[in-house]
């Protein structure tokens, strides 16, 4: 399992047990409630939410194959069960076995603001919301039954807000920590509601293979197979200080999961446990040179440092990543010596890192730039050199304009060129 916070580490060694005294402990907890809440075919969903002639039909969200990006990133459950489409499957093979597709292009801003409408319902409930990816989040409601009523009521009428106001489907798990919440969320879908309790993971859990384990990969599995560890059950009851020696704290920490175990809280989403603020696209042609590539290098910037005021955060360090026409991706991080969000400064830093480390005849077909070392945005120190307030005070109207007109009503003037304007429109097809 990843992410796991220090607190479980702590733990691990006082529950390394035999299964008696594992029980006893168990009986003594504090039984948490914990809920996690994963949206349904998500990016599908949006596209069906936002144009309703969608609803019903096989709806599959890919990349353009003239543009390099000819893969599923994610279908509608009428495509998947029916046509078995797959994220990952190329487009050629997905238009093969679902003809009657409707294939769209991505649009991360639209999940994103998707995403945050879903974070604000889920924090009516509780205020220990913890999102764990785009699509799903943990909730803890513990001291909030007396309140809300039970479990199976809280969530029932979670899932009613975000249909009623999202227009997309989710499947809730319950259970008294993480691990076993996001195990249940599993196995009901779509629009399912599935509580696991510690009771049920012999019955429901051990006779799971083990890559079903949260946490268990391919390279895990593969170790698994050569010790005859086959299902999540043969990991819970193998020897844990055989698991101890050949893969250290991951083993035992992988048997207490096998055992439904997991300590680790829900965290609340804060500044700290945002580690980095970027954006990544790949070009529809090979852009050649200094002066190309910096018109995609200053798109990514101003949507990079837009991303940076919305969350109120500065960021120290910048780091750029350039694929070349071989697929070769380096990338390369400067720090600078005070905290930004403004655009020229991050960009300026970008620009630098392009011409130390990539020569002028660089043949690029995909850009990334990433903003972090975040501090909190309320201050910063200002300098005698630069005109920061200035600058500041005309990025944030820009700002304004954007969030409340949108993010294309405002723009550079080399965002109006031919080079311009890539990333724009890709994100807000």
């Amino acid at each position: 399992m990843t992410n796991f916070s220090q607190k479980q580490t702590q733990f691990t060694k006082l529950l390394i047990l035999p299964s008696n005294k594992c029980s006893s402990i168990i009986k003594n907890m504090k039984e948490k409630v914990i809920m996690l809440v994963d949206m349904n075919s998500f990016f599908a969903s949006v596209h069906q939410a936002l144009d309703p002639s969608l609803q019903g039909k096989p709806v599959i969200v890919c990349g353009d194959p003239s543009k390099r990006r000819g893969i599923v990133l994610a279908a509608s459950y009428e495509a998947k069960k029916p046509y078995g489409i797959k994220t990952g499957m190329t487009v050629n093979e997905a238009k093969q076995k679902c003809p009657g597709a409707v294939f769209i292009s991505p649009c991360y801003r639209q999940y994103i603001s998707f995403s945050t409408r879903i974070i604000n319902i889920l924090k009516r409930f509780s205020p220990l919301v913890e999102p764990y990816s785009i699509d799903e989040a943990f909730v803890d409601v513990t001291g909030c039954t007396h309140l809300l009523g039970n479990p199976q009521q809280i969530a029932a009428d979670i899932k009613r807000q975000i249909k009623n106001e999202v227009k997309v489907s989710c499947s809730i798990g319950i259970g008294p920590n993480k691990l076993l919440a996001k195990m249940a969320s599993d196995f009901e879908k779509p629009d399912g509601l599935t509580t696991l309790n510690y009771k049920d993971v012999p019955a429901k859990l051990w006779p799971l293979p083990v890559r079903k384990l949260f946490g268990v990969g391919s390279r895990y599995e593969k170790h698994f197979q050569k010790l005859n560890i086959k299902t999540i059950g043969d990991l819970a009851n193998f020897p844990v200080e055989i698991l101890k020696k050949k893969f250290g704290l991951m083993g035992e920490i992988l048997h207490l999961s096998a055992n439904g175990i997991d300590y680790s809280p829900v965290e609340p989403s804060s500044l700290q446990y945002i580690k980095s603020i970027g954006n990544q696209v790949t070009l529809p042609k090979d852009y050649r040179g200094y002066e190309e590539i910096k018109v995609i290098i200053l798109e990514l910037t101003e949507h990079v440092c837009y991303r940076a005021r919305t969350a109120g955060c500065l960021g120290k360090t910048v780091s750029l990543t350039l694929k070349d026409n071989y697929f070769v991706t380096r990338t390369h991080s400067a720090t600078m010596p005070q905290p930004s969000n403004i655009t020229n400064e991050i960009y300026q830093t970008a620009l630098m890192l392009m011409h130390r480390h990539w020569n002028s005849s660089a043949r690029v077909r995909a850009v990334g730039l990433a903003l972090s070392n975040l501090t909190d945005g309320c201050s910063r120190q200002l300098s005698i050199t630069t005109d920061l307030i200035k600058q500041e005070k005309l990025e944030q109207a820009c700002h304004e304009i954007k969030k409340r007109w949108g993010y294309s009503s405002i723009k550079r003037a080399v965002s109006l060129t031919e080079l311009g304007g890539y990333y724009e429109k890709m994100e807000t097809r």
